[in-house]
């Protein structure tokens, strides 16, 4: 049996984080004396980067397009939906494509059609329990093993199911995400395997949040494969844009839908719901998706440059975080790291931190960038774990950010190597701290 990570034992996952309740049964509010409340964020990690300007060229070409989009999305931007997951093995048609205006409507849509209880591994990306609990939903967390992040434990995802129904539960969803928010990781394929079948087995329902895929920082050393290309009748696939193609601020999702009878009635039941909440692309948006996601040169150009540089920094930050004696798995995919700094609660505990909201109050205003607790990604609140991303590393403005992306050696330009001195100086102080003995 897998290892499973430090502080996600099985006693973490039938109780929400500070609540006493059972996972998925929190109590309303924000938490324990308001810890972490959900309208603050966290949001998705921006990549720091001026807006691509083929990208404004396309949007403000449509700005001028005043109709409403179908809900769902319009065909040409199904259809590049498609050719975007045709390039990547996943044959795919139009009829079973949605679209929406962010991955979070997406994941409401179809959790509200699915029904039931909801499993998600510990930590996970911090927008996928809030929607469950806003349908009345529970949500159970599963812990991840010690290599990566994203995808549950399979012997743990088996207990945690089948305690679920012993309780009388009705577990029918499980999302996951090879390559991870907050962790950074990508599961290896063995492990991603062996929790699809223990899914299957169980008759759930997977949701694969792939809006990290496109970011591996060593694709040649890195295997990431889809759930839907194992277990194609029981995925559906979910990726937000904001990932890899658009700007943050621009919300647009797509997801795909087996190609099976479930499949088609999942796909209508999605659209109802998009449909009733007006969930529907701008068209300007529909444009300037439909664009990135036929990935033309200077999309794919920028993309490649933009995923060298993140990951010349997180390894920066990485190394950082490890020599302050804290621990991380090595970042892989994506613009963020996953630390725990467990082992410096001693140096942390005289600034008055002791859980993951005081961690990420005392982290954000010493770094001067936002630093999220744990706790925000299901975590433990006692756990001092914490993400860190690498875009406001790059600078604060758009000159700055622009000679990141173009620099031969990004970590020696001047606000860059500020930046990361700063951040190294933050770590070094409570790793001194720690070590620090009272004379006797």
């Amino acid at each position: 049996m897998r290892r499973t990570d430090p502080g996600n034992d099985a006693s973490e996952r039938h109780t929400a984080p500070g609540s006493g309740s059972p996972a998925g049964r929190a109590p309303a509010g924000d938490g324990p004396e308001g810890h972490g409340a959900v309208r603050r964020g966290p949001h998705l990690p921006g990549d720091g980067l001026p807006v691509l300007p083929e990208l404004s060229a396309v949007l403000a070409a449509s700005a001028g397009r005043a109709h409403e989009e179908p809900a769902g999305g319009a065909p040409a931007l199904l259809d590049a939906a498609c050719g975007y997951w045709n390039r990547r093995g996943l044959p795919t048609d139009p009829d079973h494509v949605a679209a929406a205006p962010g991955a979070n409507a997406l994941l409401l849509a179809l959790t509200a059609a699915l029904g039931g209880d909801v499993l998600v591994p510990r930590p996970c990306a911090a927008w996928w329990a809030p929607y469950a609990r806003l349908l009345g939903r529970p949500v159970f967390h599963v812990p991840t093993p010690a290599e990566s992040g994203g995808v549950p434990d399979p012997y743990a995802f088996l207990e945690t199911v089948r305690r679920i129904r012993a309780e009388g539960g009705d577990p029918r969803l499980l999302v996951l995400s090879v390559a991870d928010d907050p962790t950074g990781t990508v599961a290896p394929p063995e492990l991603l395997h062996e929790t699809v079948e223990a899914a299957a087995g169980e008759g759930l329902h997977l949701v694969s949040d792939e809006t990290w895929r496109d970011t591996l920082h060593d694709p040649h050393a890195t295997v990431l494969l889809s759930p839907a290309e194992m277990l194609p009748e029981r995925v559906t696939v979910v990726t937000d844009l904001a990932g890899a193609a658009l700007p943050a601020g621009w919300p647009a999702a797509v997801a795909r839908f087996p190609a099976s009878a479930a499949g088609n009635g999942l796909h209508a039941r999605v659209l109802d719901v998009l449909t009733a909440l007006g969930a529907r692309v701008a068209a300007p948006l529909t444009a300037a998706a439909g664009y990135a996601l036929a990935e033309p040169e200077p999309v794919t150009a920028r993309r490649s440059a933009a995923v060298r540089l993140h990951a010349r920094v997180a390894a920066a930050v990485h190394a950082a975080v490890v020599a302050a004696g804290a621990t991380a798995r090595p970042p892989q995919a994506g613009r963020h790291l996953y630390a725990d700094l467990g082992p410096l609660r001693d140096a942390l505990g005289a600034h008055g931190v002791g859980d993951a909201q005081e961690l990420e109050d005392f982290l954000t205003a010493r770094l001067g960038m936002p630093a999220p607790g744990g706790h925000r990604f299901g975590d433990d609140l006692l756990a001092l774990r914490v993400r860190l991303s690498t875009g406001p590393l790059l600078g604060d403005t758009d000159e700055r950010r622009a000679e990141s992306l173009t620099s031969t050696d990004p970590l020696e330009l001047p606000h860059v190597h500020a930046a990361l001195t700063a951040l190294k100086s933050v770590f070094g102080d409570l790793r001194d701290a720690q070590r620090w003995e009272p004379p006797r």
